[in-house]
């Protein structure tokens, strides 16, 4: 997610959304609060390990600070400190321990981080019909907290649409300090996403996470709070799309994996609604690529256990490929 307005625009988007209502209940039944991540099955999980050919651990999250862009009011402060006013304090006991401890304020949406279930609305209906009086508190949600998501481990997919639309001679592809990547506002859909994954030879299973390389986090590095004015992503097509194939999350290496601004002018973050709000498959925004690729790592086994904090909305990961 991107704007403090996000909430006025949803509102204003809800007359083009709620009226046909057949993602409600959701097809894992009324009542149902985890979503996409029911798609994944012991099965599953025993087809992803088989991914595991070299061993090699890939970060995918990247380092949170104080200068990581974020979108409007959003911040992050880390705060280290001891019993001392200037370093460590007073030793404790006879074998003179001592400390650093620390502390945080910050929004759970900064940096790379999973949005939840309980994140978005159509109007004032979120996932499998439930509204916010159903389950808000401001001290945390009572349903659809990120304390509720089972650990997420799953085969993973990385696309490569630099890649691709290099090979399609597009004008998207542009370079900056060395790095290729696709232009901000360069939307993907059902045909790119297809010759993407012919490209590399991946067809897409039940309970996937597919991520998407477009080379933009470097511009974060490069233009700070500048390159949040627009990004390259997918569309709602392409998101529908995706959708078919039952994954259990969508992600790139953006601030909110969709294309922004919105492919229809007047709509704010379109594809947010149609993956979590209609369908339950979760979002995952600013995940580390750039490694994936330039192995060719298409493939892979992907873990993930956020954090459990109690009613949360979202959360900062730092999810783990392991080719």
């Amino acid at each position: 997610m991107i704007r403090t307005l996000a909430c006025c625009a949803l509102l204003t988007l809800a007359p083009l959304h709620a009226a046909a209502q057949d993602w409600v209940p959701s097809k894992w039944g009324a009542g149902d609060t985890l979503g996409a991540v029911n798609e994944i099955t012991p099965e599953v999980v025993l087809n992803a390990v088989r991914t595991v050919t070299e061993g090699k651990r890939y970060n995918l999250g990247q380092i949170t600070s104080r200068d990581t862009p974020a979108s409007g009011t959003r911040m992050f402060e880390l705060f280290v400190f001891s019993a001392g006013a200037d370093g460590l304090g007073a030793p404790i006991g006879d074998n003179q321990l001592n400390f650093f401890d620390d502390w945080m304020i910050t929004y759970m949406g900064v940096g790379s981080q999973i949005d939840g279930l309980g994140h978005i609305t159509i109007g004032d209906t979120f996932y499998n019909g439930f509204r916010s009086k159903d389950f808000f508190r401001s001290d945390g949600l009572t349903k659809m907290g990120i304390e509720s998501l089972p650990p997420i481990v799953t085969r993973g997919v990385v696309l490569d649409m630099v890649g691709y639309f290099q090979t399609q001679g597009s004008k998207a592809v542009i370079r900056r300090d060395g790095v290729d990547m696709l232009a901000g506002g360069t939307v993907f859909n059902r045909a790119e996403i297809e010759g993407a994954a012919a490209r590399q030879g991946i067809e897409f299973q039940k309970g996937d996470v597919i991520l998407f390389h477009t080379g933009y986090m470097k511009m974060a590095e490069i233009d700070g709070p500048a390159s949040l004015a627009s990004w390259p992503g997918v569309g709602v097509e392409g998101a529908v799309f995706l959708a078919g194939k039952n994954p259990v999350a969508i992600g790139a290496d953006t601030l909110g994996t969709e294309v922004h601004p919105a492919e229809i002018e007047g709509h704010f973050v379109p594809v947010h609604q149609e993956l979590l709000v209609k369908r339950g498959i979760y979002i995952l925004e600013n995940m580390v690529t750039a490694e994936l690729v330039a192995d060719e790592a298409w493939e892979f086994l992907f873990t993930l256990g956020a954090a459990r904090f109690q009613g949360a909305v979202q959360m900062i990961i730092n999810p783990v490929a392991v080719r």
